[in-house]
């Protein structure tokens, strides 16, 4: 019998051991298994706030993307507004009558004349510029009014044109022309 005691204690032990090994894999799992899980939280955490910024990223670059481009419509619908006004203005200047256009060019002539030797004009005006002038007619040029002198040798150019004008005036006001249409 005593031979059954020492069986039965070794398989006491055994099973006490067994059981307090498995308890302690039991422990170990579980903390491995909270560790994964805090790992794991963390870790979805940490991309769920890299999203909400690669969002609010996106959601920015949209924002300013669509703003930069009504800047861009806006300005685009302006120019085409001064565009249209300008050539309006070309227009008008072309449909003025013969009159009128004809004291402009003697308001011009009378006080620039003596700046020249020769005067071109659109063909359209030739007649009216020959007969308010003395100096030498040398041809015509291509513009809707106005007209060109120029000295003896050709190096100094006066340029009286109505386009000339009307694109300087036009470049000097575009900015107060625009604060004026559009605040």
């Amino acid at each position: 019998m005593g031979l059954e005691i020492v069986v039965k204690d070794i398989q006491e032990g055994a099973r006490a051991e067994v059981s307090r090994i498995k308890t302690e894999g039991d422990a170990k799992a579980s903390e491995i298994i909270n560790e994964a899980k805090e790992i794991q939280k963390k870790m979805l955490g940490d991309s769920l706030a890299k999203a909400e910024e690669d969002l609010q990223n996106l959601h920015q670059q949209v924002i300013s993307s669509a703003n930069l481009e009504v800047k861009r419509i806006t300005l685009n619908k302006r120019k085409e507004l001064l565009d249209k006004v300008y050539n309006q203005t070309v227009e008008k200047i072309k449909s003025m009558p013969a009159s009128k256009k004809e004291e402009l060019l003697k308001h011009i002539l009378n006080k620039y004349e003596a700046s020249g030797a020769r005067v071109y004009s659109s063909k359209e005006s030739e007649e009216a510029v020959k007969k308010l002038t003395s100096l030498s007619y040398a041809g015509n040029i291509d513009c809707i009014g106005g007209v060109i002198l120029e000295n003896e040798d050709g190096t100094i150019r006066l340029d009286f044109t109505y386009d000339s004008i009307l694109k300087d005036v036009y470049e000097r006001s575009l900015k107060q022309i625009s604060d004026i249409l559009y605040g």
